[in-house]
């Protein structure tokens, strides 16, 4: 049977020009793909992938204009059972990549994951005896749906991929970690998982399955996950891109990996620890160019981005900024340090670890192993002249004493605390040995904050608060009357389904009045200095967050999730 097809365009100048134009690709990375390209005397759309010069996502949307074919969508797929099972065999697909979506009116869809391959479609349509219609596929999807459609055929593939991983040898581990299917997986993961937008790829081998999870948002997800015979050879192949010890299984180990993401420069800080069942791996994906720094976009109020500023245009002082881990301190402070980074200013952080490189910025990492804390750090950098100081982390009393020293001879110096609220900032250097008479010199400002879901703007929906709601929270007096809306998430596909996309910072700012002062120099403790600072016009991060779930950003139950509040 014939296969209904365009006529075959070439890889080379119309396809680079589509990547061009829809910006999937630079003109520096393609001119660097071609010459690759002629030297291994290869495609140039293969080569860009290889070289992780491009997404396969944008690659794949470029075929389709390209041949004029559909893109088949992950809801393409069909849902639980295969189509012609008995006539197209699991293996054979694997191995041209390659799935049928449905057999409409008598032609059967084929997804292809190389739209530019003739062989495959014309072999489908002997095989199944239908006329066969191409639709490009996203290879990522396409391999997902071969898993979840022939999970017999991917458990035998990985059992002769990784027999007895718990005996396996190091030798062994390497050759079963530099095998092209494992390689192709693991790469495919890291890409998928940077391409969502996942801030944590989290892999845990139990006794009779591999799980595999992605946090977005702040929240954990269960992605597909190949089979449990793999996890010896995935946890390996990990291992070797980030220069671990693969023999050592052990021990915790932690190293880093630098992968070319759509032509851009992606870093995986890697941690392994053992387990019962294997090693445990989490990779932090420090994408920086899906990092705003910028304070819009970071979500905070007008009002507090006012308040943050002035805090950070002041010539000396500490300007802290406070929350639990995850919530968004770093990228707050990376944003400061960008707003001041000039040629006028001295700029140098310590850090551990540095998470993203900024232009312009001394940046220095902290070695605790040699003895290069933070302290000593600290001590060394104010011979360096320094106007600013970044430190990544307030976490004992002698940075703290450092850190006041700094800000008393003339440096500015921002920082962070674990606490749970602004003025917890206060008790904290209280408990780590700061005398108050120095604290109400040297400290200006404190933010607290914490990161909330964003509803989708694609599917959320108005509806109508809840009357338990409303009085729980008194939204009826801040919408002065009026009905009160809120937004509802839904799910689609722009969100996976969760009705959420994104994350926003909700923030409360202290700044340092006389009343504060007076307060602190008095030794009051943090709900008094709280009272007074509300008192005296500072909004809670509680408060923060219900003008956000009002103004359609988040709901109510996100807000109260993040901050822990119980009205």
């Amino acid at each position: 049977m014939s296969a209904t097809f365009p006529a075959e365009a070439g890889a080379g100048d119309p396809l680079a020009g589509l990547l061009l134009a829809a910006g999937h690709c630079e003109a520096r990375a393609l001119d660097r793909a071609r010459r690759v390209a002629e030297e291994a005397g290869q495609r140039l759309d293969t080569t860009l992938l290889q070289l992780g010069l491009v997404s396969e996502r944008g690659l794949a949307e470029a075929y389709a204009a390209l041949l004029g074919l559909p893109l088949a969508g992950p809801d393409r797929y069909p849902a639980a059972e295969p189509v012609l099972p008995e006539r197209l065999s699991a293996r054979f697909l694997r191995h041209v990549r390659a799935l049928p979506l449905a057999i409409e009116d008598g032609v059967l869809v084929l997804a292809l994951a190389d739209p530019l391959d003739r062989f495959t479609p014309a072999s489908v349509g002997l095989a199944s005896a239908h006329p066969v219609r191409v639709e490009v596929a996203v290879p990522i999807e396409l391999e997902a749906a071969l898993n979840r459609l022939y999970p017999e055929a991917a458990a035998t593939e990985g059992a002769l991929a990784g027999e007895a991983p718990l005996e396996a040898d190091t030798e062994r581990l390497k050759d079963l970690a530099s095998e092209a299917p494992v390689i192709r997986l693991v790469n495919a993961m890291l890409t998928r998982a940077v391409e969502t937008g996942a801030s944590d790829i989290h892999i845990e081998p139990f006794e009779d399955r591999l799980r595999i999870r992605t946090r977005h948002d702040g929240m954990l997800q269960e992605a597909d996950s190949p089979p449990s015979g793999l996890a010896a050879a995935i946890t390996s192949r990990i291992k070797i891109m980030a220069r671990l010890d693969i023999g050592e299984r052990r021990l915790p180990q932690d190293g880093r990996i630098k992968l070319a993401v759509r032509g851009q420069e992606v870093d995986f800080r890697v941690s392994t620890i053992p387990s019962l069942h294997g090693e445990i791996v989490v990779l932090r994906i420090l994408d920086r160019g899906a990092v705003a720094l910028d304070f819009p976009r970071l979500g905070l109020s007008p009002d507090i981005i006012a308040r943050f500023r002035a805090g950070l245009e002041l010539p000396n002082g500490i300007v802290l900024v406070t929350g639990p881990t995850g919530s968004g301190k770093t990228t707050t402070l990376y944003t400061g340090l960008t707003a001041l980074n000039a040629v006028s200013r001295k700029v140098v952080t310590v850090e551990d670890p540095i998470e993203y490189q900024l232009p312009g910025i001394n940046q220095i990492q902290v070695h605790a192993q040699i003895g290069l804390g933070f302290a000593a750090l600290l001590r060394s950098i104010l011979r360096q002249d320094p106007d600013v100081i970044m430190v990544g982390e307030i976490r004992d009393g002698e940075t703290a004493q450092i850190a006041v020293q700094a800000a008393l001879t003339g440096h500015l110096v921002l920082s962070t605390l674990h606490t749970n609220s602004a003025a917890a900032a206060v008790t904290r250097l209280r408990d780590m040995g700061v005398e108050d008479y120095l604290l109400t010199a040297v400290l200006r400002g404190v933010l607290a904050q914490r990161l909330v879901r964003r509803l989708c703007q694609e599917c959320s929906r108005p509806v109508a608060a809840p009357p338990e709601l409303v009085r729980r929270f008194g939204l009826d007096r801040r919408c002065e009357g009026a009905e009160v809306v809120l937004r509802q998430p839904v799910g689609c596909p722009a969100c996976r389904q969760t009705g959420y996309r994104g994350r926003a910072a909700i923030a409360e700012f202290l700044e340092m009045t006389p009343d504060i002062e007076r307060l602190v120099f008095a030794r009051q403790d943090q709900a008094a200095i709280e009272r007074a600072a509300a008192a005296g016009g500072m909004q809670s991060l509680l408060e923060a967050g219900i003008a956000a779930a009002l103004a359609g950003v988040t709901t109510i139950e996100d807000v109260v999730r993040s901050v822990r509040a119980d009205g």
